[in-house]
């Protein structure tokens, strides 16, 4: 998890461009192939068609004249999935997921030899046999995409496109299941390499970087050359699988003392600072780039590697914070106005309300609407309160917080620290968070011990000062 929690849906050139370099990567692969599939399916893929590829998939399951056939049948149906229609594409995930699961029947007998099993060499026999029939034939075809030029980039787009079909569908979330298991595997953090971005970087990465950006838009040439100025760094996370695909991108502003406004970082007209002087390294904007990798952990740590590049380059740094959006907030506190109404409020806040005719909690959730001082005085301390509970008290389980990003610098052993009132007036901020945003904190002698704590008990790392927020 990220800052966000996926990137944004945006049709672009770089889609087609991708589309493009995965079929020409596969067309010399399939063309052997290519003859015993006969005539190319039809878009939507009929019935008839279906049939057809039924037997291809077969034939790749069973590796039917070796390995490097294998292979080739795996590029022609790559070629094929990327040429069919959204319905036909949704019918070849279906055959891949029922008719290429694990064999029912099998599995029951592989069972009753276990329970049958009157030794322990046969108990060991029993036991492989029935891990191999619980492998479904379909983990065969995809491993062989990850063979293929460009063929681990493949099955994290089809995984970005299969995760919204298998919603209440049995057949395609085991399906989606298996495949984020194989990415998982190959996304080991160990093998991602982290490379600085900078403006001499090739045009077509620093586009992708344009397109990927889901924390705070990048508008154009200038706001991106801005974002990577001499006050600035900007790291990527690469697989050597896919190294012209950032996976996550870190976005940092050098700068004196925790900031508390992301409208000044990301000003075009603020003075350039010199970095050498730089006592603090705000992280700003961290983007997953990969839909298709949503959910899967690249390990922990990763900003402590940015925090060892940071500290290598420059030796003045002694503060390492975010400047973070809290994307959750909103959501939980329109539940808890339906739900409590002015009992959400302290005596003290409903006052302050009441002062303003009336003492409807719903105002604060109408922060796009608020232009009176007296408003905004009146509505910021009880949601700044209820913005601390929220991130120290609300879990998604009983070991994970409820926010996304807070759960993901939690995991990576930051401290929660501060938070920013009126810190993202942006559209999208007041939102999400009626503007609030928070800093973590990420103290070097502090991070395993917080991460530790964090993932094997649930305990959350903050400041005294937002502990005594939160309780009011």
């Amino acid at each position: 998890m990220s800052e966000t929690t996926s990137a944004p849906a945006k049709p672009s050139r770089l889609l087609v461009r991708t589309l493009v370099n995965l079929r020409s990567a596969w067309r010399d692969m399939s063309a052997s192939a290519r003859g015993a599939f006969g005539a190319p399916l039809r878009p939507d893929l009929p019935p008839e068609d279906a049939e057809r590829l039924r037997a291809q998939f077969r034939d790749c399951v069973e590796a039917r004249g070796g390995e490097v056939s294998a292979r080739a049948r795996a590029a022609a149906l790559g070629r094929t999935y990327l040429e069919l229609s959204p319905a036909g594409r949704r019918r070849f995930l279906e055959i891949l997921a029922v008719d290429f699961d694990t064999d029912k029947a099998e599995v029951d007998a592989a069972i009753a030899e276990l329970n049958a099993a009157q030794d322990a060499r046969a108990r060991r026999a029993a036991e492989r046999a029935l891990r191999q029939v619980l492998l479904p034939p379909r983990r065969r075809l995809l491993t062989h995409f990850n063979a293929l030029p460009q063929g681990v980039k493949f099955l994290v787009d089809l995984r970005a496109e299969l995760m919204p079909m298998a919603r209440g569908d049995s057949a395609l979330e085991m399906l989606e299941e298996d495949l984020k298991g194989l990415l998982s595997a190959w996304f080991d953090v160990d093998f991602l390499e982290l490379q600085r971005i900078t403006w001499q970087s090739p045009a077509a990465l620093l586009e992708k970087l344009m397109v990927y950006e889901a924390v705070h838009e990048i508008r154009d040439w200038n706001d991106l050359k801005n974002r990577l100025d001499s006050d600035r760094r900007l790291f990527g996370f690469f697989h050597p699988r896919m190294p012209q695909e950032p996976l996550i991108f870190v976005e940092v502003a050098l700068v004196k003392g925790m900031s508390a406004s992301v409208q000044e970082l990301l000003d075009p007209q603020a003075p350039l600072t010199d970095p050498a002087a730089a006592d603090t390294a705000i992280f700003y904007s961290i983007s997953n780039a990969q839909k298709g990798l949503a959910g899967i952990s690249f390990g922990n740590f990763l900003i402590k590697r940015v925090v060892d590049s940071l500290t290598a380059e420059f030796k003045g740094l002694k503060t390492f914070a975010t400047l973070s959006p809290i994307p959750g907030f909103r959501a939980w506190l329109e539940k808890r106005v339906a739900a409590e109404g002015a009992d959400l409020l302290l005596p003290a806040e409903r006052r302050s309300l009441v002062a303003l005719d009336g003492e409807d909690p719903a105002l604060l959730l109408d922060a796009e609407g608020w232009v009176d001082e007296r408003v905004i005085a009146a509505v910021k301390p009880p949601l700044m309160r209820l913005c601390a509970h929220y991130l120290l008290n609300e879990r998604a389980a009983p070991r994970r917080a409820l926010d996304p990003v807070a759960h993901f610098h939690l995991s990576n052993g930051a401290r929660i620290e501060r938070l920013n009132w009126q810190a993202d007036l942006s559209p999208k901020g007041l939102r999400q968070s009626a503007g609030i945003m928070v800093n973590y904190l990420y103290r070097l002698d502090r991070i395993e011990g917080n991460h530790e704590a964090y993932t094997g008990e649930g305990s959350i790392a903050a400041s005294s000062s937002l502990r005594t927020l939160a309780a009011g």
